[in-house]
């Protein structure tokens, strides 16, 4: 600004000394070239243009340092929150995934892991036996008979005593892996559940025969459930006849289901059914009860339709052979996809809390993880009954006697 108030000043001295005030008037653009020509008033203004941006549009020094403080505290809050949704991320796999040890919580400071570990077992040319606690939480190699065995996320992989892992260009491991017949987190659950599930229906049993068909204790909750799975589930669509031999699967399913979910929603970070190969044994399960069992109308409808067409026979013989595989594909999906789905979005609105660090935005993320949870308790039971009620319509349509001729008129 200085300079610029110079080179002004400069100007019209020069206007005044070199030019009379009537020229000026009757030649003003001649003036103005007149002075512009002067050279060295052109060499001074050269200079003030050329240090002009110095002057005028330099930043001070303090303007610089604050700048620098916003920026690094800016990149500072970006690196926090991107360490605490990699730890969200680590808790999520840690609640959604099975575990070769029974994990309850961790302390994120000191690095302490609170559980206890569960048996390994393996069959790597004979028969290894020993403790996860082994593995120091996939931090170390364990040793059995000569050979040495890593975890890593969680599966075990055959090594070397240092715990060389070779990956391939998608990072996965390509060493060989052993057998693995671990109790695992998974396992542990499902024998807790089928403990319970013995001794509760046991003694429901005893009382019945002991009271006269009647239930005392903890079974006058459990029977109303058992009558609404006959009368309401296997009567309608297996019909009476046929009902009674499917009844126990039913009954163990529908509790199996129901008392694992339950288990998933405990902060124990156990998720059965939401483990695609529990779903698959289940569907499995199913498909060879529905097919063993099945009549010759079943498979007759299936490969020889009565009363179609021959050229359409030939056409829908292959849709219903797929149907047999589609309708356990269906079951297995079904159950796994909603649960896992479930704790995904249940963890994921915890961790918002620890992500918005305000009032607002945490209690806000509270109450719909609240509201998440008690929808997640009806989910449980309902996929309870979804599994059931299409397991006993499988069973239905393979016991299911046709009267062709009825049909044919």
């Amino acid at each position: 600004m200085f300079f610029k108030k110079v080179f002004f000043k400069l100007v019209v001295f020069n206007k005044k000394c070199t030019f009379a005030p009537n020229f000026r008037k009757q030649n003003p653009r001649h003036s103005i070239d007149m002075v512009l020509s002067n050279k060295p008033l052109q060499f001074i203004v050269a200079i003030l243009i050329a240090f002009l941006p110095l002057f005028s549009f330099a930043n001070p020094t303090d303007t610089l340092q604050v700048t620098h403080e916003v920026v690094a505290k800016e990149i500072k809050v970006v690196d926090e929150k991107a360490e605490i949704k990699a730890q969200i991320d680590e808790v999520k796999n840690h609640h959604v995934l099975d575990g070769h040890e029974f994990s309850l919580f961790e302390d994120a400071e000191t690095g302490a892991h609170y559980g206890f570990p569960l048996p390994i077992i393996l069959w790597d040319n004979g028969i290894h036996f020993f403790s996860s606690s082994k593995f120091n939480h996939g931090e170390s190699v364990a040793e059995s008979n000569g050979n040495y065995y890593k975890l890593h996320h969680e599966k075990i992989y055959k090594t070397d005593a240092s715990g060389t892992l070779t990956e391939d260009h998608h990072h996965h491991p390509t060493n060989a892996q052993p057998i693995d017949f671990s109790i695992t987190k998974g396992v542990l659950t499902i024998m807790i559940v089928a403990l319970l599930m013995f001794f509760l229906f046991s003694s429901l049993g005893k009382s019945y025969a002991k009271n006269g068909g009647v239930s005392a204790g903890a079974g006058r909750f459990f029977e109303p459930i058992v009558l609404y799975v006959r009368d309401e589930i296997a009567i309608p669509n297996i019909g009476e006849k046929h009902y009674k031999k499917y009844m126990s699967h039913l009954l163990t399913v529908f509790f199996f289901i129901w008392f694992l979910n339950i288990f998933g929603l405990t902060p124990l970070g156990i998720n059965v059914t939401g483990n695609i190969a529990i779903t698959f044994g289940l569907a499995v399960i199913t498909f060879l009860i529905t097919n063993l069992s099945a009549n010759k109308n079943y498979w007759g409808h299936i490969f020889w339709m009565p009363g179609v067409p021959t050229p359409m026979k030939i056409i829908l013989a292959p849709i219903e052979l797929m149907g047999l595989v589609i309708k356990p594909f269906a079951l297995m999906i079904r159950l796994y996809a909603n649960m896992f789905a479930g704790h995904i979005v249940l963890m994921s609105l915890i961790g918002l809390m620890f992500i918005f660090k305000s009032w607002v935005g945490s209690s806000l993320s509270f109450v719909l993880s609240f509201m998440i949870s008690i929808i997640e308790i009806l989910v449980a039971l309902l996929q309870a009954y979804i599994f059931t009620i299409l397991t006993a319509l499988y069973f239905g349509s393979a016991v299911q006697e046709h009267h062709h001729d009825e049909e044919a008129h």
